[in-house]
């Protein structure tokens, strides 16, 4: 063997001893094939593999871009528009006066000038008069309360103090602009006492009955007060009627308890009746349709 024949065998790079998953059979011959050189690793490696872009960010920064385009549209469109209506003649409102609706110069001829409206059939000239001759009149037998009323009326003090809250009950009848007050109040029997109030508000404030007949529509189906919706009251609608579950207490005798409430136009309407024994619904529904009649 020459000098130069055993420089290359010295330099050779053994192969790599396989491992004992991969030892071959002794049927198989040992592979005399050597390892690539490092170099040629290299260059057969692949690529380095660039890093995934993030899910979703393609999207968000699409929809950042409409949102940004969408504003200045707006803003745009809104100058130029701003800019035309700017550069327009300004349009004259049409007048104030109406002289379609002027009253004639003179009146018309004697004859031919309508009649006045009956009394019967004028309410509010029926309802600005004495107000106490709407009041239900006293049944044969009754004793009048002198003390409930003063010549059938009632103060604005001695209405609001039959509240559980006078102060506030004053402030809002004055709120709903209360005019005045006409109350009849009898007694029937040994304990029975009815009273009769006829609330009357100011013209100008058409909603003031009625929003004082609702808010004390409201409290009656508490417990403490009729427990129950009450029925409605025939010919009006939106009064109600109401009798009050009996209270007793040791020591005293049984209360009963029976109101309605209603209002036309401008009056507002409240019964009430107490009494030891049982108030029956015919009664405190009749005395309701005939205040009601009388309106």
């Amino acid at each position: 063997m020459s000098k130069e024949e055993t420089i290359q065998d010295a330099d050779a790079v053994p192969p790599p001893e396989p491992s004992s998953e991969q030892t071959p059979s002794s049927e198989q011959a040992p592979s005399s094939a050597p390892a690539p050189a490092p170099e040629a690793a290299a260059e057969t490696a692949p690529e380095a593999v660039a890093p995934a872009r993030r899910p979703g960010s393609r999207g968000l920064r699409t929809a950042g871009l409409i949102a940004v385009a969408a504003v200045i549209g707006l803003v745009g469109g809104t100058a130029v528009g701003y800019g035309i209506q700017a550069e327009r003649e300004p349009t004259p409102l049409p007048a104030l006066n109406q002289p379609g609706l002027a009253y004639p110069a003179e009146s018309l001829p004697k004859g031919q000038q309508p009649a006045p409206l009956p009394a019967a059939e004028d309410r509010q000239a029926k309802a600005q008069g004495d107000l106490r001759t709407l009041l239900l009149p006293m049944p044969a037998g009754a004793k009048k309360d002198e003390y409930a009323t003063r010549d059938g009326w009632m103060s604005l003090s001695r209405f609001a103090s039959g509240f559980e809250r006078p102060d506030g009950a004053l402030d809002q009848q004055l709120d709903l602009g209360v005019r005045r007050i006409a109350s009849r109040s009898w007694t029937t029997g040994t304990y029975k006492q009815t009273d009769v109030r006829l609330v009357q508000y100011r013209a100008d404030d058409v909603l003031g009955a009625q929003e004082y007949i609702e808010g004390q529509q409201l409290y009656m189906p508490d417990e403490d007060y009729a427990d129950s919706e009450g029925k409605p009251l025939k010919g009006s609608t939106n009064g109600r009627y109401y009798v009050f579950p009996v209270q007793r207490e040791a020591g005293y005798l049984d209360l009963y308890e029976a109101r309605a409430y209603f209002h036309r136009g401008d009056i507002a309407v409240e019964i009430m009746v107490v009494d030891t024994k049982k108030i029956s619904e015919k009664e405190i529904r009749s005395l309701a349709e005939r205040q009601l009649e009388r309106l």
